[in-house]
């Protein structure tokens, strides 16, 4: 099975890691046909195991053990991310210079029951949608500056989950079927 890893916390000040170690250590960790695309984080690799629970545990304890921090992993298949652009949660969002779409994916169950669309209290984060593991939300840049995740969007969606703009979805997905 391909898997596409979505880590978050690589490449951010301070911890810095070249992509070559990144696919060392997957391809350390017994993955097969290791690529990855990006210095954001996104590995793809062929794995047997079908149990993402499994799957992220020997992901995250590798890289906790070789980085020395926490890295959250989450997981999607190539169908998955496919599903997710054919979605196309945006299409009735006009974005202007001062927005980026963004995808938050998660490892935990976002909870049904949350009550769309959300606006963050600073005004600088909209969650517009949810997937059962992913966030559509728009940010909204004050000064040129993007919103800082690690509060409201961390609060509501949980800590182990990584951002990616909408477009750079589909690119990380062609990346992925190019094999």
């Amino acid at each position: 099975m391909l898997y596409i890893a979505l880590l978050r916390g690589l490449n951010v000040p301070g911890r810095s890691v070249k992509m070559e170690y990144l696919r060392e250590l997957f391809t350390g960790m017994g993955f097969e046909s290791v690529r990855s695309y990006i210095q954001s984080g996104n590995v793809f690799f062929e794995s047997e195991e079908e149990d993402r629970d499994v799957l992220g545990e020997v992901i995250r304890t590798a890289l906790r053990e070789a980085l020395g921090y926490e890295v959250a992993v989450c997981l999607r298949t190539v169908p998955e991310l496919e599903a997710l652009l054919a979605r196309d949660p945006f299409k009735d969002v006009t974005v202007t210079d001062d927005m980026r779409s963004c995808v938050v994916f998660t490892t935990e169950r976002i909870d049904p029951a949350l009550e769309l669309p959300l606006m963050s209290p600073k005004k600088d984060i909209e969650i517009i949608a949810t997937a059962p593991y992913e966030a559509f939300v728009v940010w909204y840049l004050i000064k040129g500056r993007a919103p800082n995740a690690k509060g409201f969007q961390e609060r509501v969606l949980g800590h182990d989950a990584t951002t990616r703009f909408f477009h750079t979805v589909g690119k990380i997905l062609a990346a992925a079927k190019k094999g």
